[in-house]
């Protein structure tokens, strides 16, 4: 029950964020999500409905080697590679979309990630 609680609850914190945020071709938006384990994000142009990059540190198949690199670090290099794609498609600005997460740990990381890889949030 707590869980179902707390989803619903970062749900309705997305609602209240998504109202006020919108992507365009210009500056697109950023939405991010974060899992247990793993952390995505996609750049999203709101106007046109369309996707224009996606990213995550999910590497497909389970390894059994463990890496010692820790969450907000795998965040950080995620960032910093989406911001080399952005940067290819020739987005230098974008709004961040946090997803009803606070602005701390992972998503803090990414946004870092993002802000060093030389995008303007």
């Amino acid at each position: 029950m707590k869980v179902k609680i707390k989803q619903e609850n970062r749900a309705r914190r997305h609602k209240r964020i998504r109202a006020i945020i919108k992507g365009t071709s210009e500056r697109p938006r950023i939405a991010v999500f974060k899992s247990n384990q793993y952390i995505y994000a996609q750049v999203i142009d709101d106007k046109a409905g369309k996707t224009l990059v996606s990213i995550s540190n999910y590497g497909g198949k389970k390894s059994k080697v463990k890496t010692k690199i820790k969450k907000s670090e795998a965040a950080s290099k995620t960032g910093e590679a989406l911001a080399e794609k952005m940067k290819k498609m020739g987005i230098t600005e974008a709004v961040f979309d946090r997803g009803g997460f606070k602005f701390h740990g992972r998503v803090k990381a990414l946004a870092e990630g993002l802000r060093k890889g030389g995008v303007k949030i």
